[in-house]
Parts: structure tokens; sequence; C-alpha cells
């Protein structure tokens, strides 16, 4: 029983640690580093026909070179609702409309903004490692719980902790890891 007990308490912590990673990495995809990439589209919803609807739904979305994004809206007459979406979406991107597609040119970053770029990559970094070490404080509670019920002795109690800690150290140095590659990223002219 204390094996099994344990075990849950484990696969749970890794679970919420990944997913802790996992929103770090969309919200990466989701900061602009002055070349084109149709992930920072992903957030935007228009107002189709009433309903908000994702943008990828209502058309196809893509970077035929490095400094723009092409939208090809899927139904010619929500053009003017997809380039107002854009617009509200004030992502810092200039829309502009030929009739059959939106063109999104990407301008290059200056040396601020690069900077306050990387600022934000930090905080954000911070965030989620403390979503990380939320998901170690609710496992060793969890144990501390089981040991009190007695399902689980003291020994046993410290080396899962120490275990835990270790898969803590792995997630915490995946989103160090993902911060330095974006940094040089945003960084880089």
């Amino acid at each position: 029983m204390a094996e099994e007990d344990v075990a849950i308490v484990l696969d749970e912590a890794k679970a919420d640690m990944e997913r802790a990673v996992r929103r770090y990495g969309a919200g990466l995809q989701k900061i602009r580093t002055g070349r084109a990439n149709p992930a920072i589209l992903d957030g935007v919803q228009v107002d189709y026909y009433g309903t908000p609807t994702a943008l990828n739904q209502l058309a196809t979305l893509s970077a035929p070179d490095a400094r723009l994004i092409v939208v090809s809206p899927f139904d010619s007459g929500s053009l003017a609702d997809v380039e107002r979406a854009i617009q509200a979406a004030d992502l810092g991107l200039t829309p502009s409309n030929d009739g059959k597609v939106i063109r999104l040119p990407i301008p290059p970053l200056t040396e601020e903004r690069r900077k306050d770029l990387v600022k934000q990559i930090k905080k954000s970094a911070e965030e989620h490692k403390i979503g990380v070490r939320e998901a170690r404080r609710s496992a060793v509670s969890m144990l501390k719980d089981l040991e009190s019920d007695g399902s689980v002795p003291k020994d046993d109690r410290h080396r899962v902790e120490k275990t835990i800690q270790d898969l803590t150290d792995q997630f915490i140095a995946k989103i160090d890891t993902m911060t330095h590659e974006k940094e040089e990223e945003v960084l880089q002219v």
C-alpha cells in the first residue's frame, strides 16, 4: 500500500511540474523575436458571426520569409473581422489588407526592446519555477500526511523527498535551459 501511495505522489508531482514547463514553453513561443513566427497569433480571437473563434481555425497562417507573416482566411468575408482582431490583440504589428490576404510585416527589434523582452522572459521563467516549487511543496505535504497516517515510514518519506527534490531540480534546469536559448534568440541581431 505504501509503495502505491508513494508512486501516486511522485506521478502527480511530475505531472504538475511537466505542466508548468509546457506552459512556459507555450508562453515563450508567443514572444516576438524579430523573426516571423505564426505562433505569436495563437491567442488572437476573431468575432466570427458573433462567436469568438481562434484565428488559426479561420485562416492559414504562414511565414514565407523571416520578416513577414501571411494570414489567408478561408472565408474572404471574414477578412475585415480578422484584421480588426489582429489590431485589437495589440501585438505591435500593423496588418496590411490587400482584399485576399493580410500581411503582417515584422519590424526589427530595437536594442531597448530586446532588453525589455529578456526581462519579460526572466520574469516568466521565475513565475514558472515557482509553479514547479509549488508542485514540490504539494507532494511533500502529501508525503507528510501519508506518514502521519502510518502509510509511509519516516525513512521512506525522507528517501522520497530526495527523489522529489531531484525531480524539482531537473525541471528547474529545463526552464533555465529554455530561458537561456530564448534570450540568445532575442538578443541575436
